[in-house]
């Protein structure tokens, strides 16, 4: 029960409230003393512990006090005065510069009787400041954004000096462009820029997704094959900062109706160099960009860091040391076909090999290796550029993608003629690549005589070692994922927990995960006799090759990745 000492406590609007029956007495003091307690605006605590709505709180103190009542989601926020205020006033004293009238200051707050802000923000601006009620829920979400996006702008001021040195080298700029930079050539955006490559960079990044939208802009990187938000600068910033990126990529900035490509080369040492493979996009409200990170040491980190099983990495040197035939690997777009092939490459990769590869473009330089960017525009495609290379006495032939039949007759003839093919395709698993081919036309005993090993892949998101702690799994959860009845009872998963090791997340790199078929003498009567994917699948487990859902489990045995991880990237 109140005593009457503490009914006088209340007033403003906890007295309203409570005469309005949104709150009871016994609520209403417990309210006034925690605020008092956290040092919090009584409005500021009720709406924070969802003991009164925001929009009744706020109807209250115009009944209360006679404030006219704005709704916030009406005004824009490029319509609100900018640097009337710091954002750290802003925050300290829960108020929002709303509209400027001459020598007048319109400033939102959600408690009328918090005078303090009013004063400061009068004396901090010069302005005479007059109250408008906004709801407590809407503010706080206003003023978070205030302060994120002054942040965000902030930044290029906040850059290490480390980024005045670093050398960026412009992608090769197209005949008869004539690429003007007046309009971009704004120091605090380049710095911007060169942060933001160089953050992706350090961080694991492989792609950076700039995305401008209506009201807002934001910056993306994908890190092991999630993409997580990482800025919001300006809305205003957008048009320089993708101005920019598109002159350092010798795109035509005065085009911005089709997409376009691009490449940039940064040194960030005498010995390491990043390329970016960039392209743009026209969207509803500008240029969207993707900057594709291609590390050139990727194709030196070996095959026993790919994350091959024993067996699977013999199959794969085995293919890689027979003079002819052809190996295909394939998964989706980002499951790390390229570092494969690459990784291949690099082993045969010895001064008596003659090398030759067609892509779309090259992504990873490799010194000793004839490397060729295909361009349908002049007339070079794949299918040009292999007939070039038969011409050139070859020994290994890497083909960026087979997409189509006159691709995929050259690249076989080749395989049939003496040389080492290494291609890729878009499948689900190695069993559909060779019905793939059939479907596109390919015959049958070309397929059966050419192809020597299929690999599919995925990546999959590493445990971090430092912080990965046992999962408690149900035994019934286990039998769902496959796992053997003998094993489930003394099966120990792992799942993330994140540390300062791994940035919080849990994960640190990512494994590949793989599945390793070669063509044998059964898979290939199975072929010409028009067998299906399936028919082929149950072929190649009686010899031993499981399939990709099998791979992942063995890399959840080992402690290597989660039970959802396993989900997220593979299905039974």
């Amino acid at each position: 029960m109140a005593t009457p000492n503490s009914k006088l406590s209340l007033g403003g609007i906890v007295r309203r409230l409570t005469h309005e029956g949104v709150l009871s007495e016994a609520i209403a003091h417990e309210a006034v003393k925690a605020a008092q307690r956290e040092k919090q605006s009584v409005v500021r605590h009720i709406v924070a512990q969802n003991l009164a709505n925001a929009r009744a709180v706020a109807e209250a103190a115009l009944r209360e006090f006679g404030l006219p009542l704005v709704d916030l989601d009406a005004v824009e926020p490029e319509m609100m005065p900018k640097d009337v205020v710091s954002t750290e006033l802003m925050e300290r004293h829960h108020a929002l510069p709303l509209f400027k009238r001459g020598r007048r200051l319109y400033v939102g707050i959600s408690d009328p009787t918090n005078m303090a802000a009013l004063d400061e923000l009068k004396f901090a601006s010069g302005l005479t400041t007059e109250p408008v009620l906004i709801e407590e829920d809407k503010l706080t979400k206003r003023i978070e954004q205030a302060v994120h996006d002054a942040e965000a702008g902030s930044i290029a001021e906040e850059l290490d000096e480390d980024l005045e040195n670093l050398e960026v080298e412009e992608g090769e700029q197209e005949s008869g462009e004539d690429v003007s930079r007046a309009d971009v050539d704004d120091t605090p955006v380049v710095r911007f820029v060169n942060k933001l490559m160089v953050d992706a960079i350090n961080r694991g990044a492989s792609d950076i997704h700039v995305e401008p939208y209506e009201k807002y802009f934001r910056v993306r990187y994908r890190i092991d094959g999630v993409l997580l938000e990482v800025s919001k600068p300006p809305v205003q910033m957008a048009p320089r900062l993708i101005a920019r990126l598109k002159v350092m990529s010798r795109m035509d900035i005065s085009e911005r109706r089709i997409p376009q490509d691009g490449r940039i080369k940064m040194k960030l040492s005498r010995t390491r160099a990043i390329d970016f493979r960039v392209n743009t996009c026209p969207t509803l409200f500008g240029e969207k960009v993707v900057m594709r990170i291609l590390d050139p040491s990727s194709a030196q980190m070996g095959i026993d860091q790919l994350g091959y099983e024993p067996g699977q990495k013999k199959l794969y040197m085995d293919a890689l040391a027979k003079p002819y035939g052809m190996i295909l690997v394939t998964g989706p777009t980002g499951s790390g076909k390229t570092v494969s092939l690459y990784t291949g490459l690099n082993i045969l990769n010895t001064p008596d090999r003659n090398i030759s590869t067609a892509e779309d473009p090259a992504e990873i330089n490799l010194p000793g290796v004839n490397q060729v960017n295909v361009n349908a525009r002049i007339g070079l495609t794949f299918a040009e550029a292999l007939r070039s290379f038969l011409r050139q006495d070859p020994d290994v032939i890497m083909v960026g993608e087979i997409r189509d039949l006159e691709t995929a007759e050259i690249a076989i003839k080749a395989a049939q003629t003496g040389h080492l093919v290494l291609s890729t395709l878009h499948t689900n698993d190695a069993p559909q690549t060779l019905t793939r081919l059939m479907n596109m036309g390919v015959p049958a005993f070309n397929i059966a005589s050419s192809v020597s090993l299929i690999i599919a892949q995925r990546l999959g998101r590493r445990l971090c070692k430092s912080c990965k702690t046992l999962a408690d799994v149900p035994r019934e959860t286990l039998l769902e994922e496959g796992f053997d009845e003998n094993e489930v009872d003394s099966l120990q998963v792992y799942k993330p927990v994140g540390c300062d090791q791994c940035n919080n997340s849990g994960y640190k790199g990512r494994v590949g995960i793989y599945q390793v078929m070669p063509v044998t003498d059964a898979i290939g009567r199975i072929i010409m006799e028009g067998g299906t994917s399936l028919d082929i699948e149950d072929q190649s487990r009686k010899e031993g090759v499981g399939n990709l859902r099998d791979a992942a489990r063995n890399k959840v045995r080992e402690g290597v990745i989660g039970l959802e991880e396993a989900s997220r990237v593979t299905v039974d």
